[in-house]
């Protein structure tokens, strides 16, 4: 009996079809409630292709990202699962993906973790047994080969779309996408990116990856912010690593009389800018103490964009 092939998950579906994706994320709550998270993820139900799950984002404790993922599911909202290595070791990791996979969760983004020092409990003590392109091989192997690192069968399917982290930049004359590279090579499928909103540093940047052999086709998507005020925008701007943002934006919000209306406007222009460059296959928008325009921004951008947006 000829064994089905899983159904891969919606934004495989939409980034291999050529199709402009829009991602967006949530952080879990600090709540045993599952309400409190599906206020976060309905919003997006319908708009963002999917939605990340971040996994003890700012190292801090929230609702589990599993638990969040699978309520997000099954109230039709298609998780992109996060992983950090910060918190378990190989083991605990490996089960967890394997429970993600048991409850049919399929996109996965796996991360190294901030710091606990960087948190509110920063005597934590972290475990970083494996890092992120080490998690990736096992998420793939777990994918393909049906096995752990040790050789040792699964049982079931685990048809993972398996997702890292970029941070683009203006790339010097001798710069090769060394760390990049080495992430497609261990199984990522796809990539999200830290703040992006400077179009010609993010084509020069592309430009490179079209020269690499296993960079380029690369599926992007492209990280951007409807951004609240000047300030929000400054702040990350000189504080977020990898964080890109022109100043003639923050220039453009601090003149406006209505600064968020002013970041809406900006992201949906900008989407619609990245959306006719080759090699961005989407945006992730994030949306820090902002989550509100987010909605709003994709469903204006798909009114821009049409039937590219699929």
């Amino acid at each position: 009996m000829t064994e089905t092939a899983p159904t891969p998950s919606n934004l495989e579906k939409k980034l291999r079809s050529g199709h402009f994706a829009m991602t967006s994320e949530i952080t879990p709550p600090l709540s045993s409630d599952p309400q409190a998270l599906l206020d976060k993820g309905l919003p997006l139900k319908g708009l963002a292709d999917a939605v990340n799950v971040t996994d003890g984002a700012s190292a801090k404790t929230h609702l589990s990202a599993l638990a969040s993922a699978k309520l997000l599911l099954d109230a039709g909202v298609e998780p992109i699962l996060q992983f950090t290595c910060r918190d378990r070791n190989r083991i605990a990791l490996q089960a967890d993906l394997i429970g993600a996979a048991a409850l049919g969760i399929k996109n996965i983004l796996l991360l190294t973790g901030d710091d606990p020092k960087a948190g509110d409990q920063p005597d934590t003590k972290p475990v970083f047994d494996v890092d992120s392109s080490k998690l990736t091989q096992m998420a793939r192997d777990i994918r393909d080969k049906h096995e752990l690192p040790t050789g040792k069968k699964i049982g079931g399917t685990a048809p993972f779309f398996i997702g890292g982290a970029d941070a683009p930049l203006d790339p010097k004359p001798d710069w090769q996408p060394t760390k990049l590279a080495a992430k497609i090579q261990s199984g990522a499928d796809f990539v999200q990116t830290q703040f992006c909103m400077d179009t010609a540093v993010l084509k020069r940047y592309l430009e490179r990856l079209a020269q690499n052999d296993v960079t380029r086709g690369l599926k992007m998507l492209v990280g951007i912010a409807p951004l609240r005020n000047a300030k929000s925008a400054r702040w990350m701007k000189d504080n977020l690593f990898g964080t890109v943002i022109p100043e003639a934006y923050i220039e453009r919000m601090e003149k406006a009389s209505d600064p968020t209306a002013e970041g809406r406007a900006i992201a949906v222009d900008l989407i619609q800018e990245l959306a006719e460059i080759p090699g961005v296959s989407g945006v992730h928008i994030m949306a820090p103490l902002n989550e509100v325009s987010v909605p709003i921004v994709i469903t204006e951008a798909r009114k821009r964009l049409g039937a590219r947006a699929g």
